[in-house]
Order: structure tokens, then C-alpha cells, then sequence
């Protein structure tokens, strides 16, 4: 057993990181282990309904610390360990980002870039007018420009008078951030950080050559949808929306005339992403459970109710590529993860809608336990592993991820 799991990012033993995703429909607990020579592999995971969560955000604390301690016990019996710190995930509409550009002058013109000009420059770029109720979440670096010169990943070294850097910014509601490390800390953890959940989403699904060639990745949770879009190796544009499938699961009950258990038994057995014609006038039986008549439901009636809610939650996640002109830098496609990948057809229905190849997404480039890894409903869970281990990597060159994360311990 392992005693007190907190990452100690230079030691040179084999090190466990645990992601906690804090979802509105389930708790998700991913375990990975890192070994010497750098290789991630998960080890273990579970999972547990979540009851206190609605559209990604606490509103009952003593449900969610019920349902975080049954997915930590049953996690550090998977993975044999004992859990004391976590990733943690966060998402909700009051997540906000933007495109940012700091600049350093330099007075010496035959000065070399230093990593403390490179802090500074980073610095700069987080110097923005936001709420002063928010917080910065994320700075992430995407690329800088040497006296004029743009798209250099790294300036080290060069003889520079004038360093400017642009930076993707996640940024949020203080109070709203710290409410899920509230519940953490009462059952005697830390947490070690707060990550973006599509940011960890999209860490667990793609490839760097996807990263590099340009790929939308849409998070599709039940209370809210997340989604990431990169485009030369660098993170281009994020965004929540407060749609999940849950909101689709509502629209069932309300235009079935079911109730809402039956409406979520009806999406997950007979549901589709498209509305599809061939099956007009077939319908199922649905057994109202209290011995009186059978209701029919028609099929179709029902995949029209599905189609016309995830439309638009794409159309909207559309508008804002449109908005932000990022549409020719997504040439890779579209990569659906989270519980709305398991909607049959959803990758159809995103390659209309986006004009885009779409796929679903998996974390099956990593290394580990095939069953965990193959659920797209893990894909945040076992990003937050994946985000641990590039910051353990990355602690040497401060500044990949810029922010220090609100709740770190």
C-alpha cells in the first residue's frame, strides 16, 4: 500500500497521481502510476453516482463528500493505494477565457532570452482587465515572437530587444472554484491542482499530430458540455456550455409524457443523435411499472426530441468557431469523448453540423487498464493523471502552464 499519495515531483521513485472528475452525473476516480524513466500507465480507476452536482457545480456539499469518499474507497482497493491528494476537475458557465499577448522590452539589443524573461513575459500576458471576483485558472503558453518574428515555441538562447508571447486564458468565479476544493479537503485530502476538465478531456484523447493539424475536442457530460480546440500544437480556444444530457434526458420526459428515470432508460436503449426516417410508425412498450396499460412510445417521435437538442448544442459550439475564425485551422476534425460519445450516430450528426470528419474518443493511446482506458465516460479522469505528469516534467521549465491553479495545496 501506498502511504500518503501526494506527488513528489522530483524524487526518483515510481510515483502515483490521482485525477478526481466531479461530474453531475458520476464521480470519477482515475490512479496512475509514473515510473523512472517517465512512462504513464493507469493502474486503477472507479466510479460513483454523483447527487450533488448539477450543470458541473456543487449544490449539495454532504451528498458530494458521501459520493467522492464511495468512489476513493473503491479506487484505492483497484489500485491498492491510499489516496491523500488529487487533480481535481472543474467546469460551469462562469469558466470565461481569451486570447492574450504580453510583451517584454528589452534594453540591451544583444541580449539572450533568459527563463526569467520568459516568466516575465508570461507575467505580462496574464495582466488582463477581468472580473475581480475571477480568478486565473490557466495561462497556457501557445507562441512567441522574437523582435517581430512570430511562431517560436521556445525563444531561449536567441538575442531578443523585444519578446512578446500569447497566451490561451481560462479564468473564473473565485468562490465557484473553491467550492469543489471545500468538499476535497473535508475528507482529509489536498488538492494538488485545478485543471479545466475539456483541457484534461482533450490531453486523454488526442495525438500530438492531432494537436498539431488542428482538432476540435467536445466533451459531452451530462450537466454541461466542454470543448477544446488546438491547431499548431497549441490550445487555440476553450469554452463550457451549460447543455448536457441531462437537459436531453428532460426533453425526453417532458415530450414522451415519462418520467424522468424512464426517459433516461428510453435515451440509453433506444436513443440516436439523427433523426432517422426509415423507422416512422415503429414504437416500444413501455411497461409504466404500476400494473396498469403499457405506453407505446414512437421511436421516431423520439429520435427527433434527441436530434434537435444535441443540433444545437453543436450549433452553438459552432457559432463560436465561426466567431473566433478557427474553422480552417481545424484540420484534423472533431473527437466526441465523455457519456454524449456512447449516443449512437453522434459522430454522423457532428460531421453535419461542423462540415468536419468526426470520430469518437477514447484514451486508448495511453498505457494501462483496457476497460478504463476504452470508456470515453473516463476521459477527464484520466487526463487529470495525463496534466499531472507533464507538469511533474515540466516543473524544471517554469511556466508551461503559467497560473499557479486556485486550491493548490
Amino acid at each position: 500500500m501506498f502511504n500518503n499519495l501526494i506527488p513528489r515531483f522530483f524524487s526518483d521513485r515510481t510515483q502515483i497521481i490521482v485525477g478526481l472528475d466531479l461530474g453531475t452525473s458520476q464521480v470519477t476516480v482515475a490512479v496512475g502510476e509514473v515510473n523512472t524513466n517517465g512512462t504513464l500507465t493507469i493502474i486503477g480507476g472507479a466510479r460513483a453516482p454523483s447527487r450533488g452536482v448539477q450543470k458541473g457545480e456543487i449544490v449539495d456539499f454532504e451528498k458530494v463528500e458521501e459520493d467522492i469518499r464511495a468512489a476513493m474507497v473503491d479506487a484505492e482497493k483497484v489500485a491498492d493505494v491510499e489516496i491523500g491528494s488529487v487533480f481535481l476537475s472543474v467546469t460551469g458557465a462562469h469558466l470565461q477565457c481569451l486570447n492574450n499577448r504580453g510583451l517584454l522590452r528589452i534594453e540591451s539589443v544583444d541580449h539572450e532570452i533568459t527563463q526569467d524573461d520568459v516568466q516575465d513575459v508570461l507575467r505580462n500576458a496574464k495582466a488582463f482587465n477581468k472580473p475581480s471576483e475571477n480568478t486565473v485558472l490557466h495561462a497556457i503558453r501557445q507562441l512567441f515572437v522574437v523582435n517581430g518574428q512570430e511562431g517560436i515555441p521556445n525563444p531561449i538562447g536567441r538575442q531578443c530587444s523585444m519578446l512578446e508571447l500569447d497566451v490561451h486564458v481560462v479564468h473564473g468565479v473565485t468562490p465557484r472554484l473553491q467550492n469543489p476544493v471545500l468538499a476535497v479537503r473535508e475528507l482529509q485530502m489536498d488538492v494538488e491542482e485545478l485543471v479545466f476538465s475539456g483541457l484534461a478531456s482533450s490531453l486523454a484523447v488526442l495525438t500530438p499530430e492531432q494537436k498539431e493539424m488542428g482538432t476540435l475536442v467536445i466533451d459531452m457530460g451530462a450537466g454541461t458540455t466542454e470543448f477544446v480546440v488546438y491547431a499548431g500544437g497549441v490550445v487555440r480556444h476553450t469554452g463550457v456550455i451549460a447543455v448536457g444530457g441531462q437537459h436531453v434526458t428532460n426533453d425526453l420526459s417532458y415530450g414522451l409524457k415519462v418520467s424522468t428515470s424512464r426517459a433516461e432508460e428510453l435515451k440509453i436503449k433506444y436513443g440516436s443523435a439523427l433523426h432517422d426516417h426509415s423507422i416512422k410508425g415503429e414504437t416500444v412498450s413501455l411497461d409504466n411499472g404500476l400494473g396498469m396499460q403499457e405506453k407505446s412510445i414512437n421511436l421516431e417521435h423520439l429520435h427527433r426530441i434527441m436530434y434537435a437538442r444535441l443540433e444545437e448544442t453543436f450549433q452553438l459550439i459552432d457559432q463560436q468557431l465561426d466567431e473566433e475564425g478557427l474553422h480552417d485551422q481545424i484540420r484534423a476534425g472533431v473527437v466526441i469523448t465523455g457519456g454524449g460519445a456512447k449516443v449512437p450516430e453522434i459522430a454522423k450528426l457532428a460531421h453535419d453540423v461542423f462540415d468536419l470528419d468526426a470520430t469518437t474518443g477514447h484514451a486508448s493511446i495511453m498505457n494501462g487498464q483496457k476497460a478504463i482506458l476504452d470508456d470515453p465516460e473516463n476521459a477527464t479522469a484520466i487526463g487529470l493523471v495525463s496534466y499531472a505528469a507533464i507538469r511533474q516534467k515540466s516543473r524544471k521549465k517554469k511556466g508551461l502552464f503559467g497560473a499557479k491553479p486556485v486550491g493548490t495545496a
